[in-house]
């Protein structure tokens, strides 16, 4: 039996990283998942990587800066499971294209905005009518230190997690009142991305090498048992927080 038996949840940008290691944890602690994303090959892999689970992933291909796309992913899961419990925001659309704070365009801090803090919001206004009903929701989204501690390059990327944390904080205080709550978690995880560059190589051998932890953390063993807990039961009474998953230090990149 796991911790989330019996409910629903949605997970946006669940096709790679953080959020596909999400979604199979999910789906490993009982939970039917609508994974959300614009690669569907990917959430078809997810699904039969999931077989072997008690709760089912459901494939949802989803662009999140178009609103009939979010709509069609709450509604898949009213459709199939008649409501929605849990709402993980993780996708995050405009990486890759950050520039330095001189350099930084409207064009580039929009592209931020509208699928960081915008499209969270949208889809958390979406399920609000499902969650409140019921008395009962959870609201994952998705930050990063760069919110909060600055990082040079990423300063539209930084602009964007601190509303994402704003908006958390202000759901936690509204919504709370219906058996709802609201945290963002903050992941300093390798990714398949890591891997694809020397950089991204380098760096993670950086990161193993400094971090208390001695490792470079990753998606599902990890990250996902937080996100999971934050997702259940019995994390009621843990409201409006922001939980950094990062071994206990962020090694400056």
């Amino acid at each position: 039996m796991g911790i989330l038996d019996g409910k629903t949840a949605i997970i946006t940008g669940a096709s790679s990283g953080v959020g596909y290691g999400c979604a199979l944890r999910f789906a490993e602690e009982g939970a039917n998942v609508i994974a959300c994303a614009r690669r569907l090959e990917n959430l078809e892999r997810l699904r039969d990587e999931a077989g072997r689970f008690s709760g089912k992933i459901i494939p949802q291909k989803c662009d999140i800066s178009i609103e009939s796309n979010l709509d069609a992913a709450v509604e898949k899961a009213v459709e199939l499971f008649g409501t929605v419990h849990i709402l993980a925001n993780i996708a995050q659309g405009g990486l890759g294209t950050s520039s330095p704070l001189e350099e930084t365009t409207l064009e580039e801090r929009m592209a931020y905005y509208m699928t960081g803090p915008i499209a969270s919001m949208k889809m958390m206004q979406k399920c609000f009518p499902y969650m409140k009903k019921q008395r009962y929701g959870r609201i994952i989204n998705c930050s990063s230190e760069a919110a909060s501690r600055g990082v040079k390059g990423v300063a539209a990327y930084g602009m964007c997690k601190a509303a994402v944390e704003s908006l958390t904080r202000s759901a936690a205080q509204e919504w709370g009142k219906y058996g709802i709550t609201t945290n963002v978690f903050m992941p300093f995880i390798k990714t398949e991305g890591t891997e694809k560059s020397e950089r991204g190589r380098e760096m993670a051998e950086r990161v193993a090498r400094l971090n208390p932890t001695r490792r470079f953390g990753t998606p599902y063993e990890d990250c996902s048992p937080m996100v999971a807990f934050l997702a259940s039961e019995g994390a009621g009474y843990i409201n409006g927080e922001s939980i950094n998953i990062s071994g206990g230090g962020t090694v400056p990149l």
